[in-house]
């Protein structure tokens, strides 16, 4: 789950190189895109994100609100904004969130005003989010383009849920039931990622957005500038 103005989980610069094309360039194109990445946990969605928006000119990882505590190196502000349960419950009664959702255990959300303020200034944003908090915001008619990412198969996951955390063997066979039943949510997007070796999935990634910001319906404004100098 994911949101604020600033980047996202440690992510890195929000911009990426300078001097890039219309068609990387997301500010230039007036209102940002909206893109969602969603992989069970353990798959490297968020490592595979943070990469990609160091490479990418105006592409923002959004950062997510949070009822857990936070873990030894992380910063409230930075990785997650860190709220109190009964907070979090409070936005939920406002109607401030895009998406929310209870993940083992723990409630994560994202903001909808964050997202709406970076988009508006015409920032591409990424939302880090797991499948149910993606049919969510689909649900609401928001407009995104979305990418499932895949481990390379059940064993992978299975060692990286093992050698990245010290979670008990009871959660690690929590997150891999939850993790067989998201995989087969994969048809429900629109681009499938396999991450297999991270500079390629990054890759794949990045093709994705720029793809998606040289489609007709984002370029057709500097298109027909273009035109009238004909």
């Amino acid at each position: 789950m994911s949101s604020s103005p600033s980047t996202g989980s440690g992510q890195g610069p929000a911009t990426g190189p300078a001097g890039s094309s219309p068609a990387a360039a997301g500010s230039a194109q007036g209102r940002g895109l909206l893109f969602i990445v969603s992989a069970p946990s353990g798959a490297g969605k968020t490592t595979l994100v943070e990469r990609l928006v160091e490479q990418v000119p105006h592409l923002r990882m959004s950062r997510s609100y949070t009822s857990r505590p936070s873990r030894a190196g992380e910063i409230d502000g930075v990785d997650y904004n860190f709220v109190s349960t009964a907070r979090f419950e409070e936005m939920v009664a406002a109607g401030d969130f895009l998406e929310w959702a209870s993940v083992f255990g723990n409630l994560y959300g994202t903001c909808a005003s964050d997202t709406e303020t970076l988009l508006e200034a015409g920032e591409d944003v990424v939302l880090v989010i797991d499948v149910q908090g993606a049919r969510k915001v689909r649900a609401r008619g928001v407009i995104t383009t979305t990418v499932f990412v895949m481990p390379p198969s059940f064993e992978v996951l299975e060692q990286r849920l093992r050698g990245r955390s010290k979670d008990s063997e009871a959660e690690i066979q929590r997150r891999l039931q939850v993790a067989r039943d998201e995989v087969a949510a994969f048809t429900e997007y629109e681009y499938v990622v396999v991450n297999d070796e991270l500079p390629a999935a990054v890759d794949r990634l990045r093709s994705i957005v720029i793809a998606e910001r040289a489609r007709l319906a984002r370029t057709r404004p500097l298109a027909e500038t273009i035109v009238r100098t004909f």
